[in-house]
């Protein structure tokens, strides 16, 4: 199966826990590339947790970073060199989900954005974005820079409550598919999570599109 990419139109909208909801559904092994900020729970910790995930399909980071910043901005406070170049993506065997870091245009130096990455990269995208006032034009700016670069996007998921405006005004502004919305979850756990990907979530389409 293709790996694919999980990326979102801004930071904070909960592209890990729709990260962490397909790991589960697919069986997947995971990799954050960067993790910048270490005192609260990792990306790679939460997705650990709410997929139930065993040690042996989580891969390390290969750079974590302790102040909590843009990658580019915290690996210059914390002394640290990234090399785009040598973010290879790993060989696995079965799915993997690769969780960017932000929005799609975040920078991982002062001259590469992670786009840039994703774009060598090649592997199919999915853009999480949230459901509320103003995710049509910063999900219609992100999906115009992912075609820009040529990466194959595999389709928009929406994270939040239900506006059923919004994600259809995407799609006929986009053409892009729409593979669901992921609710918030409270309680948020590896039950629930798994339950609500289930029912609001297009998995076969994802499954499709990784050539599975």
């Amino acid at each position: 199966m293709t790996p694919v990419i999980i990326t979102g139109t801004d930071t904070g909208i909960g592209k890990t826990v729709f990260s962490a909801g397909l790991v589960a559904a697919l069986q997947a092994t995971y990799w954050k590339p960067v993790q910048s900020g270490l005192d609260e729970e990792t990306d790679s910790e939460t997705v650990t947790r709410l997929a139930a995930l065993p040690p042996e399909r989580l891969l390390p980071e290969a750079h974590r970073l302790v102040t909590p910043a843009s990658p580019h901005l915290s690996a210059e406070i914390d002394g640290v060199a990234i090399d785009p170049d040598a973010l290879l993506l790993p060989d696995v065997a079965g799915p993997l989900v690769v969780e960017g870091a932000g929005g799609l245009l975040v920078p991982l130096t002062r001259d590469v954005l992670y786009a840039d990455v994703f774009a060598r990269w090649g592997a199919p995208l999915i853009l999480c974005a949230r459901t509320g006032l103003g995710t049509i034009n910063h999900t219609l700016l992100s999906v115009a820079a992912i075609r820009a670069r040529r990466i194959p996007l595999l389709g928009i998921a929406f994270i939040g409550d239900a506006h059923a405006d919004n994600p259809r005004t995407i799609a006929a502004f986009s053409g892009v598919p729409i593979l669901g919305r992921l609710p918030r979850l409270d309680p948020l756990d590896p039950g629930t999570l798994a339950a609500a990907f289930a029912a609001n979530i297009d998995v076969a389409a994802i499954r499709r599109g990784l050539g599975a």
